[in-house]
């Protein structure tokens, strides 16, 4: 396996944190001990557990005012997953990547999979895009794609999704992630009725062509770019797609697609009821869809949602299984640094929810006694698990302190060198 960063780089940075690791781990141990928890299977889940790298993620992010790209920018794909390398080589913990068409398609799709297979990295869902134009196009998605009032544009758009489907089969991906921005920006612009029934038209051409071992996550979002009303607003409306599609249909959430103080993690539980929870897009929010670092502004909402992942898990919830990816904008940090501390904050997140004294909390929910029922969630979320999520690196070859060796590694200085620098100015996510 091809690693991007030296070896003997990331031993040097390891042994010099080895010894004081083994001592708070040891530590941790006896006093999770005491709480009849065994650190060792922790850290094996821990270890287990994956969250896909979006292949978009690992170039710089803008607004709508500006851009302002980074020392070496990947050019295509392949500095992409090269980058995405770097990210799985030091955590361990993000062993696939997302990629989104028409961005990073490719003529060799051979080559793109041999690629990845060489940097130990898999493929996870396809994310087709028919929010934007491409050169070339023959109808335009400004006034919509898949709900479009013209039929010859929504066709075009469900052929993309096609083409996607038939991308992520070469490079064995078993999902395809919708998004669309349809919706309006003034009353009365668009008939709300009509264009949700062309939507699930639509998307039932798109669903009829899912192989049998495949799912189709579509993603709701509130509002943006469409301000006054959007076609997939919510978690409702997802859910009566993928009840309408039928079974290899499920609901994709995103941690900044809700109105703020929207209760993310009932919404979670929700569809895990009703088996229709697909996945996540993690990311973190201050006011709408930030994209910003996973964890970066509210670390206990993500572990209130891992919390009843776990909860699901532990209760072995039939035909669990969400996708886990990344979905963020760096706008003024190295976007893998920001990508390195975002798997490492679901992760943690992770351990802390596998820490929930089930049993106690049940107890406690039954007897409804509120204060001690948030006490045995807080006592999880308080205890330090970075020990857990260190070992579980060290154990596995990578970076007991990613981001430390990463910086170590000269690794953003060496591309710099080889990838052309990038004019700024322009605005747009990407």
């Amino acid at each position: 396996m091809t690693e991007m960063i030296s070896k003997a780089v990331v031993e040097a940075e390891n042994a010099s944190r080895r010894d004081a690791l083994l001592r708070d781990y040891e530590s941790l141990g006896e006093r999770l001990a005491r709480r009849g928890i065994e650190i060792d299977s922790i850290k094996e889940k821990v270890a287990a557990y994956g969250v896909a790298v979006p292949s978009w993620g690992v170039g710089t992010g803008g607004t709508r005012f500006a851009r302002f790209p980074g020392l070496g920018e990947p050019r295509n794909i392949f500095d992409k997953l090269e980058d995405c390398g770097v990210i799985h080589q030091l955590t361990r913990a993000t062993p696939t990547v997302s990629l989104h068409i028409p961005w990073d398609k490719v003529s060799d799709l051979t080559a793109l999979k041999e690629k990845g297979v060489a940097l130990g990295l898999g493929f996870d869902a396809i994310n087709s895009n028919t929010f934007s134009d491409v050169p070339g196009q023959a109808h335009s998605y400004k006034f919509g794609s898949l709900s479009h009032s013209d039929a010859a544009t929504r066709r075009q758009a469900v052929e993309h999704n096609l083409e996607c489907i038939e991308i992520g089969r070469a490079l064995g991906s078993k999902a395809l992630t919708v998004w669309i921005g349809d919706g309006s920006n003034f009353p009365g612009q668009s008939n709300f009725t009509r264009a949700f029934e062309r939507y699930l038209e639509a998307m039932k051409a798109v669903y009829a062509a899912l192989p049998d071992d495949w799912r189709v996550f579509t993603e709701h979002k509130m509002y943006e770019p469409a301000f006054y009303s959007t076609v997939v607003q919510d978690w409702g409306t997802n859910y009566l797609i993928a009840q309408e599609l039928g079974p290899k249909a499920f609901c994709l959430v995103d941690l900044g697609h809700h109105a703020p103080n929207v209760n993310i993690e009932m919404i979670v539980a929700r569809l895990i009821q009703f088996r229709k929870l697909g996945g996540f897009h993690f990311n973190d929010s201050k006011y709408g869809d930030d994209d910003l670092d996973t964890g970066s502004i509210d670390p206990y909402r993500l572990f209130l949602v891992f919390n009843e992942l776990v909860d699901a898990e532990v209760r072995g919830v039939d035909g669990f299984n969400p996708a886990h990816m990344l979905d963020q904008s760096h706008n003024v940090t190295d976007p893998i640094e920001s990508l390195i501390t975002s798997a490492m904050e679901v992760c943690r997140a992770y351990a802390q929810a596998l820490l929930v004294d089930r049993k106690a909390l049940e107890g406690y929910q039954q007897e409804n006694d509120a204060l001690m029922a948030s006490e045995t969630l807080k006592a999880a979320f308080r205890t330090d698990v970075e020990p857990i999520l260190a070992m579980a690196r060290l154990e596995h070859g990578g970076a007991i302190a990613p981001v430390a060796t990463y910086r170590a590694s000269g690794y953003r200085a060496k591309v710099a060198g080889e990838r052309p620098a990038v004019a700024g100015g322009g605005g747009g996510i990407v």
